[in-house]
């Protein structure tokens, strides 16, 4: 049996999404449709026209955030999926409701990604402008999926799904909330620019694609909630501990490889997570 501050606080999330209405998704693809109008606007629905456009612009912005390569590095990190959601992990315990919407968003945030970068095909910075023309941060990206980010879907998936998850209810409050989210994600997002890996425009049509994917995740799971409603009962617990230590022994491979602190942080927070859903499973079998 969840204790009285797990039900509370699932109840409340439970109680948010309840009230979130698919129109929320009309705003986000008029966003998209700007986003071409203005490419169209400018010559820039190819590949080469949609990279020499944003030359300027892209060479500003990262010569500017490269002069902290160690900063912009570990936060880039949180466009990792499993870096970001090892950070989360706990509201396992507190919020199943909640991780059941991530889940879903997140598979719709892999299957738009995939799609758009297939379609679209755009070369990676490194690969159209030369990885000698501005600063890389890190190994370069080559290839031609540069358009849309696949870490900026990442991270404002997730934002999206914690921000209606605990939404306030005083106006003021949520707008506070919202600001809170998008200025978090942002500096996320820019990092990519800084290390060198993405276009302005990738991590814009990113965000809005992350935005649409954590709403289509908590419109699907309030309306199919058994598909990943197993999450946090009981009997899958093992499950989910045994997926835990899974993430945390990747982590701890990435730490040997790379001992940046945000992994530190996250290895913590995944063993925090995992004692307290092994401590909840022990007490219901007690």
């Amino acid at each position: 049996m969840l204790d009285t501050n797990t039900v509370n606080i699932n109840t409340t999330v439970c109680n948010n999404y309840a009230r979130l209405r698919p129109n929320l998704l009309i705003l986000p693809i008029i966003a998209i449709a700007a986003v071409v109008a203005f490419l169209l606007l400018n010559g820039a629905l190819s590949a080469e026209g949609y990279a020499e456009l944003q030359r300027g612009v892209f060479i500003s912005i990262n010569s500017v955030l490269s002069q902290y390569p160690s900063l912009q590095y570990n936060i880039t990190q949180l466009g990792n999926s499993m870096i970001i959601m090892s950070l989360i992990a706990i509201f396992i315990r507190y919020a199943p409701n909640m991780w059941s919407a991530l889940v879903a968003g997140s598979i719709a945030s892999g299957i738009l990604s995939k799609i758009s970068k297939m379609i679209l095909s755009v070369p990676r910075p490194a690969q159209y402008f030369g990885s000698d023309s501005f600063n890389i941060i890190g190994e370069p990206i080559w290839g031609y999926a540069s358009c849309p980010s696949g870490h900026s879907i990442t991270v404002f998936t997730v934002l999206t799904v914690l921000l209606f998850a605990f939404l306030p209810q005083s106006r003021s409050k949520r707008v506070l909330w919202g600001l809170l989210l998008l200025a978090v994600g942002i500096v996320i997002v820019l990092s990519r620019i800084g290390v060198g890996a993405h276009y302005p425009l990738d991590i814009l049509i990113g965000a809005i694609i992350g935005y649409i994917s954590g709403i289509l995740g908590i419109l699907f799971d309030r309306r199919f909630p058994a598909v990943f409603g197993w999450i946090g009962k009981r009997k899958y617990l093992p499950i989910l501990i045994l997926l835990l230590v899974g993430t945390a022994i990747a982590i701890i491979l990435k730490i040997t490889h790379n001992g940046l602190i945000i992994f530190y942080i996250s290895l913590i927070s995944i063993i925090i997570s995992i004692y307290a859903i092994t401590k909840e499973y022990i007490g219901k079998n007690k």
